[in-house]
């Protein structure tokens, strides 16, 4: 039986080295962010968690649920600095930026 081993989580931007360290992403959520063409955390900085959202969605041909663009806006908050924080706190935020997606 194969065991899955867990990434270590980044505590800063400029310890996150793969995808798989950014708080709140596991390997599904990496796996998204490289079939939209990420391939470092790094890269997210620069990036807009809807266009990501956006994007995801229209290349999956599927709404995405919305705790995705929730987890998307905590690793572009994170690689640009910001602390670590669950995705959850980031639900109000999306709702009053966004409204329903």
């Amino acid at each position: 039986m194969k065991t899955a081993v867990k990434t270590p989580k980044a505590r800063s931007a400029e310890e996150c080295q793969v995808l798989e360290q950014l708080p709140n992403i596991g390997p599904s959520l990496a796996a998204d962010l490289r079939l939209l063409g990420i391939a470092h955390p790094r890269e997210l900085a620069n990036r807009d968690a809807f266009v990501l959202y956006q994007s995801l969605c229209a290349k999956t041909g599927q709404r995405q649920d919305p705790c995705v663009l929730d987890t998307f806006m905590a690793a572009t908050d994170f690689m640009r600095g910001a602390a670590p924080a669950p995705w959850w706190n980031y639900t109000a935020q999306r709702k009053a930026l966004y409204g329903q997606v």
